[in-house]
């Protein structure tokens, strides 16, 4: 029927499904019925904060934040949390709730979409507990690199696992590996090591383990905001610096003979690229902190460098007048950036 009438039909026929593995292998795949026949295809992907945001009215900026940094920007996910509760009861009721509907999900959905979950559950166990290289992860869970390295690319292409490499680079040996999906992270840092205790129904104990650690675990999902704002910046024709692409940086401090890190950097050409130093504390951002950030861009020699400085708290007053004197510095609060 499609064959014969697709050419003058006023139909439009949409097929949707949430399991990847299905929709690739049985729909769009070589062998499948379809193969050849479709006119366009998309990848949903989650939303990203900004949109997240507009579905909670009732929460405090902060909070918003804290939603996306535990559940990310997948709607169904985020039908599980409350705009009317606090973090600590939506945590309490998702997360360390041995009935709901997320508790189980990150190993319901491996089931779903893989053909050997425990390896897989394996893998992302040992990068979530802090092994990001393959040769950790491949020790960590006893199996070769070569196999970790297939199961890896799947993880990747479900969007639970990316693979980062220093800004600027390509191959690279200095390759890491980290959870991509929010509810994965939070699931697999908190959920997994407190699972006893959540199954005897104790919420409150479970609760008391994972806050003192919240403020931590949001300073990667901070980031990632940040770079989602840069991004906005740049397609709104706001920012200083027109890059083509931005990522985090790591490598030698030759003149301090340590390793250093950049949470965000972004070249323009071969003369212009942006620094940018992302913090989620308490504490209003000091000068320290653009000191060490302008020191950390002394490493590269582009002629025109910006600095950019997140913090949730705001800035001393200090590091507000040595941005000013500098003109190349743009302090960005939290806060503004939810304006």
């Amino acid at each position: 029927m499609i064959d014969k009438y697709k050419d003058t039909s006023k139909l439009m026929l949409i097929l949707c499904g949430s399991s990847m593995s299905y929709m690739e292998d049985h729909v769009l795949a070589y062998k499948a019925p379809l193969y050849g026949r479709r006119t366009a295809q998309i990848k949903l992907l989650p939303f990203d904060f900004e949109e997240t945001c507009r579905y909670f009215k009732n929460l405090s900026d902060e909070d918003k934040a804290l939603i996306y940094g535990i559940v990310g920007g997948t709607p169904q996910y985020l039908l599980q949390m409350d705009d009317k509760l606090s973090i600590e009861e939506n945590i309490k009721n998702t997360y360390l709730n041995p009935i709901s509907f997320l508790y189980e999900e990150p190993t319901n959905l491996l089931k779903q979409e893989v053909r050997e979950p425990a390896i897989y559950t394996a893998i992302i166990t040992a990068i979530a507990t802090g092994a990001s290289r393959m040769s950790e992860i491949s020790t960590k869970v006893g199996e070769d690199t070569n196999v970790c390295t297939n199961y890896i690319k799947n993880l990747m292409n479900l969007g639970i696992v990316q693979k980062e490499t220093p800004y600027g680079e390509k191959a690279s040996r200095k390759s890491v590996y980290s959870i991509e999906d929010n509810m994965f992270r939070f699931w697999y840092r908190f959920v997994l090591e407190n699972n006893s205790i959540i199954a005897r129904g104790a919420a409150d104990l479970a609760y008391k383990r994972i806050e003192p650690q919240l403020s931590d675990y949001m300073g990667k999902v901070f980031e990632e905001i940040c770079k989602q704002y840069l991004w906005k910046q740049l397609l709104s024709g706001n920012c200083p610096v027109a890059f083509s692409s931005i990522g985090r940086w790591w490598g030698n401090d030759s003149q301090n003979k340590c390793q250093t890190e950049i949470d965000i950097m972004g070249e323009q050409d071969k003369n212009t690229a942006l620094f940018a130093e992302c913090k989620w504390t308490n504490e209003k951002v000091d000068i320290g902190v653009l000191e060490t950030l302008v020191e950390r861009g002394n490493l590269f020699s582009y002629k025109t460098k910006h600095y950019y400085l997140f913090a949730k708290s705001g800035f001393t007053k200090g590091c507000i007048d040595r941005a000013d004197e500098m003109g190349n510095v743009s302090l960005v609060k939290y806060a503004d950036m939810m304006k």
